[in-house]
């Protein structure tokens, strides 16, 4: 990955490279705070109806994010370098998508910009998940059985223990199969109905059926890192605690920084094999049924509770931005017990764990005890959180009328 110790930094934010952030989702808001804290002129690229990061005082000024094919968006990026005097700021993605496109023209955009986030050859480890496996498999960590039928025919053969899931190996486009994660199949007549709805949304290569591990979010741990090379320069190691929607969740809404030592081996073997440099969060879940912890998704990206990190003392997007300008960052591991929380999807994700007699209102308010920080709410930053509540109201009614659209008219069993 190249490094430039002199870049140049445009007019918007003379004297000091800055950052173009491209997505303003609550993971864009992250770093948007990370970097203007530190001085750092932060440019957000808004995308579609996620615009809460361009709310931040730590925002220098914010443009549209075309949506368009990949050259089209290539050619948009290199148009910032020269007509806004942007050549030499570090480019950020904040979803997969960003970082597959980052990755797959890193070499071209690299000549204009400091790129944040890995090549395609190291990128496709990640975004796929067949590939994700595979690597797995290859340095012998473990992760869930799984599956890669081409057809009917071969999903209504496999030999597999139920209940499974249905899960989208790649998700280049949002819709009702990529927006849910995971679909349950409790038996082999669900699991053949929901692989024949699958494939009506994405390609059926990359539809993947994989063994359901029991237990909830209080049993998913991350190692997040930067990592240099493969050889991670600061950790933190956090727990899933509760998740929105519960038994599947898209997003973290309750997460804390614990110990848990037994995904580090693990985690640095694949590191080291990926030669990474830059933000990773490898997942893992621990089966109840033999006490394994079972790799489930690497994310090669930026990640939602980035604030967690900070508190703990470990300020990865900065971080990451120090090293790749090549300025010292000394290795450092965050503390334990540090809380964070998205209130609009946890106080949700709690109240259905109490229904289901896994969570009492006192074993909820006591985990908000201190050190507690907040998704959006910032006390040098209020914006973001004083907008949540309306952006967030039309973000999920918009996603909802788009979601509708995507539905077929055989509802799915």
């Amino acid at each position: 990955m190249a490094r430039r110790s002199q870049a140049r930094a445009g007019s918007p934010g003379e004297g000091r490279p800055g950052a173009i952030v491209i997505g303003g989702a609550p993971v864009g808001l992250a770093i948007v705070r990370s970097l203007g804290r530190n001085g750092i002129p932060v440019c957000v690229l808004r995308e579609g109806d996620n615009f809460v990061a361009t709310t931040s005082r730590f925002s220098s000024f914010s443009l549209s994010w075309p949506n368009r094919e990949d050259d089209r968006q290539v050619d948009y990026l290199l148009d910032l370098a020269t007509t806004r005097g942007l050549e030499g700021w570090t480019l950020y993605p904040t979803s997969d998508e960003t970082g597959a496109l980052l990755g797959r023209y890193h070499e071209q955009l690299s000549r204009h910009f400091v790129v944040a986030s890995p090549p395609w050859s190291v990128f496709r480890w990640a975004y796929d998940k067949r590939l994700t496996y595979r690597l797995a498999e290859d340095v012998g960590v473990a992760f869930p059985q799984t599956y890669y039928p081409r057809s009917r025919e071969e999903v209504a053969r496999l030999d597999c223990t139920f209940p499974v899931i249905l899960k989208p190996a790649v998700k280049p486009k949002e819709n009702l199969f990529t927006h849910a994660k995971a679909w349950p199949a409790a038996d082999r007549e669900a699991l053949v109905a929901g692989y024949e709805q699958a494939r009506r949304f994405v390609a059926p290569n990359t539809v993947m059926v994989q063994e359901l591990i029991p237990g909830g979010g209080e049993t998913q741990f991350s190692y997040a890192a930067l990592s240099d090379a493969g050889h991670p320069r600061a950790v933190l190691i956090a727990r899933r605690t509760r998740q929105y929607p519960p038994d599947f969740g898209r997003a973290s809404s309750f997460v804390e920084s614990v110990d848990e030592s037994a995904i580090e081996e693990p985690s640095q073997r694949l590191l080291r094999v990926l030669n990474l440099t830059g933000l990773v969060e490898l997942e893992f879940k621990r089966d109840p049924r033999d006490g394994e912890h079972k790799l489930l998704d690497i994310n090669a990206r930026a990640w939602a509770w980035q604030e967690l990190g900070r508190r703990a003392g470990v300020d990865f997007p900065y971080l990451f931005w120090k090293l790749l300008h090549d300025e010292a960052t000394p290795p450092v591991r965050a503390r334990t017990s540090v809380r964070w929380m998205r209130p609009t999807t946890d106080v949700r994700a709690a109240a259905h764990e109490v229904r289901e007699g896994r969570l009492t209102p006192r074993q909820y308010l006591r985990s908000l005890r201190p050190p507690l920080v907040f998704a959006l709410f910032a006390r040098d930053d209020p914006v973001p959180a004083i907008s949540e509540l309306p952006l967030f109201s039309y973000v999920l009614y918009k996603r909802f009328l788009r979601l509708r659209s995507y539905a077929p008219s055989r509802s799915r069993k």
